[in-house]
C-alpha cells in the first residue's frame, strides 16, 4: 500500500532538548513485545537501568518518577535510551510519537499537534492538502468502503477558494453537512466532564464560547481545522460518520478561536501552545474525544 504524508511532514524534526513541552513527561508509556525483547537481550552497561525501570503491573511500562518524568529522560532533556543503545531501541509508542496514520484506499501519515513543535509546523504550513508519496508499506487490515479522503478533499477544494472569506467558508461548510454550532451552555457542561491531564485545562477550556472569533487569524484556524479533519474525518465509515466526525472538529476549530480570544493570543507560538493543549487533552483521549463526538 502506497503511503502519503502532507507536504510538511518531511519538514518534522523531534526538537528533543530544545522543546519546551517534552513528550517524555506526564505519560505513561507502554513498552510493545518486540521491544520488551530487545531490552531483556540487550548487552551495554545501560541494559540494567532499562530493565529495572519497567512495571510488568498489566501491560509493561516504565515507572514514572518525579513530577511524571520518563526515567530515561536525562536533565537536558535528552533519551538515555537513544545515548546508550541507539534509536533503534526506542518502543514503538516513542519511535512513532506524533505521527498518527489513516488507511483507506491508500495510508496517510500524519503529525499530533499534541507535540508544540508539530503544531508550529502544522500551522505555519499553507499547503496542507498537498500530499507526497514517501514510501510502500505492508497493510492487511480493514478499510472502510466509504472514502473519507475524497470528502475531505471537496472541503479543501471549499477551503482552497481565495475568492471567499473564511468566516463565509465555513458557513458553508455547516450548512453543507447539516451542522449546527449547538448551544454554548451544552458543550461547556461536556468539557466540565472530561478528564485532564493538568485541572488548569479545565478552566481554560470552560472559556469556550460559539461567538469568539479573533480578528486576522484566519489562516490558523483554517489550517488546523484542515489538521483535524486530516486526522479524525478521513477514516469515516459511511456520511453519517463522516458528519459525526466533522462536528467535532469543528467543535475543535471553535475552542481554538475561544482560547486565542480569551488569551489574546496572537502570534504564532501563542496559538501553537493552545493549539497543542486542545490536541493532548482532547485527541490523545478516547473517552474525551468519544464524549465530544456526537
Amino acid at each position: 500500500m502506497k503511503l502519503y504524508a502532507p507536504e510538511y511532514y518531511k519538514n518534522f524534526k523531534c526538537i528533543a532538548d530544545k522543546c519546551e513541552h517534552s513528550c517524555c513527561i506526564g505519560w505513561e508509556i507502554d513498552i510493545d513485545e518486540e521491544t520488551l525483547k530487545k531490552y531483556e537481550s540487550l548487552e551495554n552497561p545501560y541494559a540494567p537501568e532499562i530493565l529495572n525501570s519497567i512495571s510488568f503491573e498489566g501491560t509493561p511500562h516504565f515507572k514514572l518518577c518525579e513530577g511524571d518524568r520518563c526515567p530515561h529522560l536525562d536533565k537536558n532533556g535528552l533519551c538515555k535510551i537513544i545515548l546508550s543503545a541507539g534509536e533503534e531501541h526506542l518502543c514503538d509508542i516513542c519511535r512513532r510519537h506524533p505521527r498518527f496514520y489513516n488507511y483507506t484506499d491508500v495510508a496517510e501519515v500524519g503529525i499530533g499537534m499534541s507535540c508544540r513543535e508539530a503544531a508550529r509546523l502544522i500551522l505555519s504550513s499553507p499547503n496542507y492538502g498537498v500530499t507526497e508519496q514517501t514510501e510502500e508499506i505492508a497493510y492487511e487490515g480493514e478499510v472502510p468502503s466509504f472514502n473519507g479522503r475524497e470528502e475531505r478533499e471537496r472541503i479543501y477544494k471549499l477551503f482552497g477558494d481565495k475568492s471567499t472569506d473564511y468566516n463565509t467558508k465555513l458557513q458553508t461548510l455547516y450548512s453543507s453537512y447539516g451542522i449546527d454550532a449547538g448551544e454554548d451552555s451544552v458543550w461547556q457542561e461536556i468539557i466540565n466532564s472530561l478528564e485532564y491531564l493538568e485541572e488548569a485545562h479545565k478552566e481554560l477550556f470552560l472559556n469556550y464560547s460559539s461567538q469568539s472569533r479573533p480578528h486576522g487569524l484566519d489562516e490558523y484556524l483554517e489550517r488546523a481545522l484542515a489538521y483535524f479533519i486530516y486526522r479524525h474525518c478521513t477514516e469515516a465509515y459511511d456520511e453519517a460518520d463522516f458528519r459525526l466526525r466533522l462536528n467535532f472538529c469543528l467543535f475543535c476549530e471553535r475552542l481554538l478561536a475561544s482560547l486565542i480570544c480569551s488569551q489574546k493570543a496572537g502570534t504564532l507560538q501563542e496559538i501553537a501552545v493552545l493549539a497543542s493543549i486542545i490536541s493532548e487533552e482532547i485527541e490523545y483521549s478516547e473517552d474525551n474525544t468519544e464524549a465530544l463526538t456526537y
